[in-house]
């Protein structure tokens, strides 16, 4: 009897193991570039964020509808003005078979107070204390009204991973931008999938974490193998041939080919990511003079950009929030006008013009290379003679952090689903002991801007704080702040039974986790 009980177990283990063996499915991966470091604290960018919901957890994170969704944290209340208590999640383990308790949360709110990219977002936290092995508190310096919004960006780190030092004797925690420190080469996150091998620009491989908490997520993907390819017809050519599953972003120019496939599918959504370029001011005294910094802004022709380069897929923008933030200004348009331009830069006693330099991704945004050569070539319409410098992104950045050209490129999607997120990191006077201004390559300041953002963040009515923001914007769209092109819109292929649509979202991070491969 013993002996037909267990051989009738093991005929049922068996059924199951070949079940989920057959179940398991692998994707087979192509962005435009992969991560450019492991340690997702040392750089807020998409790809890196798109990283940490691949292989680490949030406390609560977006569902497509923009609504918040329990992850590590179970539940949460606010119990006064400036104190949220957050419930954790029980029997999480972190890659490295660690258990995840209170203390990492400790450990990671600590660090991201140091990270240069992410100080800035949580500048309204004093403090996250620990009320027991899994109950957390987060605590503000006043009321804020974006509690929520911010802690779909904390993911915690395993302290007991990250802690000590390398084999050179490097601290393992260190955030070392741009640089090949143990955090930025080593992962052990709480997520769906740990990293077993990575070469840098080439392949990066994600196997399925088999002790993954999330046991009812409906994915069945056991592995992602990760290929970057820069250039987009070559990354369409290799879904359309089979040779990857599932491909972004995906360029206007290319939806024909896909719609008109019988084995690929395209998802299109409306973006909020606006795309822009910044003005040094450090670097060039004429960008110092608001005539000549609106005179630039007059000669963009970003409409014709939308329809021309973009083929309609994005909608021209006049200012940092799109329509459906608290900060959208209605009464702030685009503003085109060679003529005024021109009339511009003579007022200015530039009429004969000057030369400057301008760099761009040629692998970040879509059409990137292509926007930052039509702008040249507008500029040099008021007799601006722009040396261009396009690169991957994996060198841009570095480049951007050094503020390495007159003009700069760059795309933002507000990290909070918030208006006062563009102005902390692309507006607000660089400070790196607050992390404000620390996307602000043209060293725009003012005291306006300033003194405003902080007011609007401890603002909880909501129509106060609405105005607020919009009379934040008015302000940088006279002072011609920036020049202002587009909100990007979003598009993905797949191939056929690859059914990435529940996945995605405006935020562009895809929850590969849920995939579901037919």
């Amino acid at each position: 009897m013993k002996n037909r009980f267990l051989l009738t177990t093991c005929l049922v283990m068996s059924s199951l193991l070949a079940f989920t063996t057959a179940q398991a499915k692998e994707l087979k991966l192509a962005y435009d570039a992969d991560p450019v470091t492991l340690d997702i604290h040392e750089q807020l960018s998409g790809g890196v964020l798109q990283l940490a919901h691949m292989s680490f957890d949030p406390l609560i994170r977006w569902t497509k509808e923009l609504a918040f969704e329990p992850r590590l944290a179970t539940s949460y209340e606010r119990l006064n003005p400036t104190t949220v208590r957050f419930k954790l999640r029980k029997g999480v383990k972190f890659h490295s078979g660690n258990t995840m308790t209170a203390t990492d949360f400790k450990w990671t709110f600590n660090r991201l107070k140091e990270s240069p990219d992410f100080k800035g977002i949580f500048a309204n936290f004093t403090e996250l204390n620990i009320i027991d092995d899994h109950t957390i508190d987060l605590v503000t310096s006043g009321p804020y009204p974006l509690v929520l919004h911010t802690a779909t960006y904390i993911f915690p780190l395993d302290s007991e991973f990250y802690s000590g030092t390398d084999a050179n004797g490097n601290d393992k925690g260190a955030i070392v931008k741009n640089g090949a420190s143990f955090a930025s080469t080593n992962l052990s996150g709480t997520g769906p999938f740990k990293v077993t091998s990575r070469e840098q620009g080439v392949k990066v491989v994600f196997d399925r974490f088999e002790d993954y908490w999330d046991k009812s997520s409906p994915g069945n993907v056991s592995r992602i193998v990760f290929t970057p390819i820069k250039d987009e017809q070559t990354r369409v050519a290799a879904l359309l041939s089979g040779g990857v599953d599932f491909i972004a972003p995906v360029s206007p120019n290319d939806f024909g080919q896909i719609r008109s496939s019988s084995n690929a599918e395209l998802i299109t959504m409306p973006g909020t990511r606006i795309i822009t370029f910044q003005l040094n001011q450090e670097r060039r005294s004429e960008f110092r003079d608001q005539r000549v910094r609106m005179a630039m802004v007059h000669a963009v022709n970003n409409e014709a950009i939308v329809q021309k380069i973009m083929k309609g897929f994005a909608t021209t923008a006049a200012q940092f929030s799109p329509e459906g933030y608290l900060g959208y200004n209605p009464a702030l348009k685009p503003r085109y006008d060679l003529k005024l331009a021109k009339q511009l830069m003579k007022d200015a006693g530039y009429e004969d013009g000057f030369s400057i330099t301008m760099m761009a991704p040629n692998n970040r945004y879509v059409n990137d290379d292509k926007i930052a050569q039509a702008v040249a070539a507008m500029l040099s319409k008021i007799n601006i003679k722009v040396d261009l410098q396009t690169m991957p992104k994996a060198q841009y950045w570095p480049a951007f952090d050094d503020r390495a050209a007159d003009v700069m490129m760059i795309g933002w999607h507000s990290d909070t689903e918030d208006s006062a997120n563009f102005y902390e990191f692309l507006a607000m006077t660089p400070d790196q002991s607050t992390g404000m201004g620390v996307y602000n390559s043209g060293n725009y300041s003012s005291d306006y801007v300033d003194t405003m953002t902080v007011k609007a963040n401890a603002e909880t009515d909501s129509k106060k704080r609405a105005k607020m923001l919009q009379d934040i914007e008015a302000k940088i769209f006279q002072d011609a702040g920036f020049i202002p092109l587009h909100w990007q819109n979003l598009a993905w292929a797949a191939r056929k039974g690859v059914n990435v649509e529940p996945i995605v979202n405006a935020l562009n991070f895809p929850y590969l986790g849920d995939l579901v491969i037919d």
